[in-house]
C-alpha cells in the first residue's frame, strides 16, 4: 500500500516538496540580506521605534520584507485551495474516474484500509508540509520584528504561522477527498473544493474575534494604552460622564480653518480637542498573549470539521462498495 500509494501520488509530493524548497531559499535569502543590512549600514539602535531610524525601517521594509511578504500574502486561501484542489480531490474522484477502485477492491487489502491507508498517509505528508512552512516563517519574521513590529495576530500573519497552516491545509485535504467522493469527477471535485475553501477562509477570518472576550482599554490624558501588535476589535469615545457612545457629537471639535475635515491632521486635532475637554477612548482588542489560544482553538475547529468530512468521506466509500 505503502508504494502504491507513492507511485500515484509521487507528482504531487514532489511539486510540494520543490516549492517549500523554493520558499524557503527565499526566505533564507531575504533573512540574511535584511540581516547584512542592519549589521553593515544601520545606525545603532537602529531598526527601532525612534525617528532616526525612519529611513532605515523604510528601506528594510520595502526592500527585504513587503515584496517577500507579499509571495506569501495569498498562502491562507490559495495554499489551502491548492492542497485541497490537487492532492485531496484527485485522491478518490481520480479512482472512481479511471475505474482503479474495482481493481483495489478485489486485492486482498480491505476497502477500509485501503481508504484509511491513503488519508492518513497523504494527511500526514500534508500536515508535515504545513508545519515546515510555518516554521520557515516564523524564523523568517524575527529577522523584521523592530520595523514591523509583533504581527502574530494579524489575519494575513497568524494562518501562515504557529499550528493553524497544518489544521487548514488538513481541512482542505479531507475537504477535497469529501467532494472526490461525492462527485466522482476530478474536476468537479476541484471546482467544489476550491469554492468551498474560499469560503471557509473569510468566515473563519471574521469569526477569529469571538474566540474570547476582548480586553477593554481606555486612553488616560493623550496617551494611548493600545499595544501595537495585538488585534484591535473597535474603538468608541467615553463622554465625560463616563457613557460610552460610538462617535462624539459631529459639532464637536471642529478643525481649524483652512484644515480638511476629511484629512489625517483634522482627525488628529479633533482627537486632541476631545481628550482635553474630558473625552476619553476605549479600545477592545486581544493582546498578543493570546496567540496560542487562538491558533489552538481555530485549530480545533478545522480539525473537528476534517473528522467530520473524513467520516463522510469513510462511510460514502464503503456505502458505494457495498
Amino acid at each position: 500500500m505503502l508504494w502504491l500509494t507513492w507511485r500515484q501520488h509521487r507528482a504531487q509530493i514532489l511539486v510540494t516538496g520543490a516549492l517549500l524548497f523554493v520558499l524557503g531559499l527565499l526566505l533564507l535569502v531575504s533573512g540574511l540580506r535584511a540581516s547584512s543590512y542592519i549589521a553593515e549600514q544601520a545606525p545603532p539602535g537602529c531598526p527601532g521605534p525612534a525617528a532616526a531610524c525612519s529611513a532605515v525601517n523604510s528601506a528594510i521594509y520595502d526592500d527585504y520584507y513587503y515584496p517577500v511578504f507579499m509571495v506569501f500574502g495569498l498562502l491562507p486561501i490559495l495554499g489551502s485551495a491548492l492542497i485541497g484542489a490537487f492532492w485531496g480531490a484527485p485522491l478518490l474522484a481520480a479512482e472512481f474516474e479511471r475505474g482503479t477502485n474495482a481493481l483495489a477492491w478485489t486485492q486482498s487489502v480491505s476497502t477500509g484500509r485501503w481508504l484509511v491507508t491513503k488519508l492518513c498517509l497523504l494527511g500526514g505528508m500534508v500536515v508535515v508540509a504545513a508545519l515546515i512552512l510555518s516554521a520557515m516563517i516564523g524564523a523568517w519574521l524575527p529577522v523584521f520584528r523592530d520595523v514591523i513590529g509583533d504581527k502574530s495576530l494579524e489575519p494575513g500573519t497568524f494562518t501562515l504561522i504557529g499550528v493553524a497552516p497544518a489544521a487548514w491545509w488538513l481541512y482542505a485535504f479531507v475537504l477535497g477527498a469529501a467532494a472526490g467522493t461525492f462527485f466522482r469527477r476530478t474536476l468537479a471535485a476541484m471546482a467544489v473544493t476550491v469554492a468551498l475553501v474560499a469560503l471557509t477562509v473569510p468566515a473563519v477570518f471574521f469569526s477569529r474575534d469571538s474566540y474570547a472576550e476582548p480586553v477593554r482599554a481606555v486612553t488616560t490624558g493623550g496617551t494611548a494604552i493600545y499595544q501595537s501588535g495585538g488585534a484591535l476589535v473597535r474603538e468608541a469615545w467615553l463622554t465625560p460622564s463616563g457613557r460610552e457612545i460610538a462617535a462624539p457629537p459631529a459639532g464637536e471639535c471642529p478643525p481649524p480653518a483652512g484644515v480638511d475635515v476629511r484629512s489625517e491632521r483634522a482627525q488628529l486635532l479633533r482627537d486632541e480637542c476631545l481628550l482635553d475637554e474630558g473625552y476619553r477612548k476605549a479600545v477592545y482588542h486581544h493582546p498578543t498573549s493570546r496567540f496560542w489560544r487562538f491558533q489552538w482553538t481555530e485549530s480545533g475547529i478545522l480539525l473537528t470539521a476534517a473528522l467530520v468530512l473524513g467520516g463522510l468521506t469513510v462511510t460514502r466509500t464503503l456505502h458505494r462498495r457495498n
